[in-house]
């Protein structure tokens, strides 16, 4: 649509310049004021001409009545003047010439706007969870989020690092030493995995609660940890190693794996020299004991770097991270993907690596998401109040397993299938919201399979294997013949993948995909089931109809890449 677009701009530049040679209105600019109509009895695409009213000094009804008048491209089928508006629509013959042709061509290249990230690399921060604690339904946004992220910027051509930040050290790891001391049992541990060392946890935050003293106990044992005590290390790296068998059987479910997995840890002996070059410029002042970047002037609270004690804090470890990674892999652009609560501690953390004269603050991004919480109620791991992941998945799995065991029962490779779907139900459920707003986890609406949901994507590109494979020896070259608006509606669908692939990079924002997947599904199962495909009346028409199908599930495939979503051949 990119092209076309392009085509119908220059050709209105040309008659805007017979209106005022002197306006200064060119192509590009009339292509960004070019918009998608409501609905499509307006067009497919309009010029809302009071943009140019000011510029042109006309009257915007007068100017749309000019370009109507001598307007022509071979991409347009039909032009007209309405209430100050020229609205487009687009040749289904053109169309189909060209945009089946180009998804044909580049395959699983279609869409990709490579130019945008060539030469460039892009480090993506994200899932990074708490080592000892298991992955729980809050997890899932920076996960999903931040995997659709990095495979966006992959498809635009950048290379991408993708670093699993992993929360693998604190004072967390002071309570679970102690806890461990009072009432753990290896054996029990090594069995149980990751959710005895929750109970643990739960356990000591409890007991705390009770007993401000032994408080105290975890932080001397995390202190202990830092200066390098034996026993603790080797506990630490145990628990370290339990939580990251757990969470990789998450990693696979979800299809996503990581280029790092450098966590909080790595950076303790990177931290001395940043705290040291902080006290060097006069950045660092003390206050209440504890060392602070005073940020007052830039209207934040201070940005906490030294506790009274003289252990560091996330934002200590979080800018020794940024610098190592800067001189690591030269990034253009470092993305932090977290919830919408860290913030603060962001914009803080990024302007004192400014105040510091880092040149590269300004590649440093956060993109926040909402809260997440089930039925209403709020996620706390303390208290044990959690959702596990992997218990969700496994009910979304059971449940699309049953389903095929009543609709599909001769179905191979039942078990993989039912995984796909019930995990991919999950992951598009949740990104198919702004990334921005509160969610509140309802199980019944995202483990739907009627209406705008995963199941129902995938059903619609397993839709498209099957009719290919009754047809597999059509004429993928041959000229196509357009002879119903479904057809041409899919095509101009089709044609827009480009597009919201930079709007989803531009914004930070893989729901903008999820929708336009929602767009093509729509799109793709209007014409099956108002276009015989295998029972045209003809060969010519049955051809160009399987070449529509097979590029409907070419463009699926290409996003579903782009969201952690499984490509589903049968179901």
């Amino acid at each position: 649509m990119l092209t076309i677009k392009k085509m119908i701009s220059e050709e209105i530049e040309k008659i805007l310049k017979g209106i005022n040679a002197e306006s200064g209105l060119d192509a590009n600019t009339v292509c960004s004021m070019l918009e998608y109509p409501p609905d499509e009895k307006m067009g497919d695409l309009a010029l809302p001409c009071f943009k140019l009213s000011k510029v042109l000094r006309m009257a915007p009804v007068k100017i749309a009545a000019s370009i109507a008048e001598s307007f022509s491209c071979e991409a347009v089928d039909k032009a007209e003047a309405l209430n100050g508006y020229f609205n487009i629509y687009l040749s289904g013959e053109y169309l189909a010439k060209k945009v089946a042709a180009e998804v044909a061509e580049k395959g699983d290249k279609y869409g990709a706007p490579t130019e945008l990230g060539e030469g460039k690399t892009v480090v993506l921060d994200y899932s990074s969870p708490n080592v000892a604690k298991p992955f729980h339904i809050g997890h899932l946004g920076t996960t999903v989020i931040g995997h659709s992220l990095k495979k966006l910027h992959e498809f635009a051509g950048y290379k991408c690092v993708g670093i699993n930040y992993l929360g693998d050290w604190g004072t967390q790891f002071g309570k679970l030493i102690v806890a461990y001391h009072k009432w753990g049992n290896a054996e029990a541990i090594e069995q149980s995995g990751v959710d005895a060392l929750v109970e643990l946890y739960v356990r000591i935050n409890n007991a705390i609660a009770e007993d401000a003293t032994l408080a105290d106990e975890a932080r001397a044992e995390f202190r202990k940890l830092e200066d390098g005590d034996e026993e603790n290390i080797r506990l630490w790296k145990w628990f370290v190693d339990i939580s990251l068998a757990e969470y990789q059987k998450t990693y696979k479910q979800l299809g996503i794996e990581f280029d790092s997995y450098k966590g909080e840890s790595f950076y303790t002996d990177k931290m001395p020299a940043q705290v040291q070059k902080l006290r060097d410029m006069g950045l660092l002042k003390i206050d209440d004991g504890a060392s602070i970047v005073d940020l007052e002037e830039f209207g934040m609270t201070p940005c906490l770097i030294l506790k009274r004690d003289g252990s560091t804090l996330y934002p200590t470890r979080d800018i020794a991270a940024a610098v190592y990674r800067k001189e690591t892999y030269d990034f253009d652009k470092m993305i932090y993907v977290t919830s919408a609560g860290q913030s603060l501690h962001f914009a803080q953390w990024f302007k004192v690596v400014e105040l510091m004269g880092y040149e590269w603050y300004d590649k440093l991004v956060h993109v926040p998401y909402g809260t997440v919480s089930i039925n209403g109620a709020k996620l706390a791991t303390r208290t044990g109040n959690v959702i596990l992941l992997r218990d969700l998945f496994a009910e979304s799995i059971a449940k699309v397993a049953a389903i095929m065991d009543e609709k599909n029962p001769d179905l191979e490779n039942k078990e993989k299938i039912s995984e796909e779907v019930g995990v991919g139900a999950i992951v598009f459920y949740y990104l198919s919201n702004n990334r921005i707003r509160d969610i509140n986890f309802m199980m019944e609406d995202a483990l739907s399979f009627e209406g705008n949901t995963g199941p129902y994507v995938q059903y619609t590109y397993a839709r498209t294997c099957s009719v290919l494979a009754k047809s597999p020896d059509y004429d993928k070259n041959a000229a196509l013949k357009i002879t119903s608006p479904d057809e041409t509606s899919l095509l101009k669908t089709l044609s827009r993948f480009e597009e919201v692939v930079r709007e989803a990079i531009a914004a930070y924002e893989p729901s903008v995909v999820t929708r336009y997947i929602l767009d093509v599904a729509g799109a793709y199962n209007r014409f099956y089931h108002n276009c015989s495909i295998l029972g045209a009346e003809s060969e010519e028409i049955k051809n160009t109809r399987l070449v529509l199908t097979e590029a409907a599930k070419t463009v699926l495939g290409n996003a579903f890449g782009l969201i952690c979503l499984a490509k589903t051949e049968k179901i």
